[in-house]
């Protein structure tokens, strides 16, 4: 991580910038889990195991997909991005998607198969600490824990809906 020199904050989204997403109002997260909430209790009100199943099935489908949370990627400065993106899986553009599928296949225990090498760069910026893509690349502590255990939960469903038939 580059340390703060003096007052300087990190650089922030300006108003009209190219490229970078307006924040939308999103909705709350109290109707999912309202949601997951009442389909768990009709699960038990109903003893149906199946029901409970889908309800896991749901939440691990919004913890990947749907979540709305921050980019948290971090910049070549050190920085964590803080665009808004949708799902625990996803970035704010393609250049921190490409960062962050490659820390999901980290989580694995794989290397990215489908990693392109960029071309270096004549014109890039030098004199400046440049964080590796290994470093910038680390899930945060809350993703990863989240991702793995949505994986385990999608896991459990898969199997118990199989067994159950």
């Amino acid at each position: 991580m580059v340390a703060n020199r003096g007052n300087e904050e990190p650089p922030t989204a300006k108003k009209g910038a190219r490229g970078l997403r307006r924040r939308r109002r999103r909705e709350s997260a109290l109707v999912w889990w309202g949601g997951f909430a009442v389909l768990l209790l009709a699960a038990w009100w109903f003893r149906s195991w199946r029901l409970a199943l889908i309800g896991l099935l749901l939440w691990c489908l919004y913890q990947f997909l749907l979540v709305p949370t921050i980019c948290r990627v971090m910049t070549r400065q050190g920085y964590s991005c803080r665009e808004p993106a949708r799902g625990r899986l996803f970035a704010c553009g393609a250049a921190h998607q490409s960062v962050k599928n490659d820390a999901v296949w980290r989580l694995a225990g794989l290397r990215n198969p489908f990693r392109k090498r960029p071309a270096p760069n004549a014109e890039r910026e030098t004199g400046v600490l440049v964080v590796s893509s290994e470093v910038r690349g680390r899930l945060a502590q809350t993703d990863r824990g989240l991702i793995i255990l949505a994986a385990l939960g999608t896991a459990v469903t898969i199997v118990g809906m199989v067994y159950g038939f």
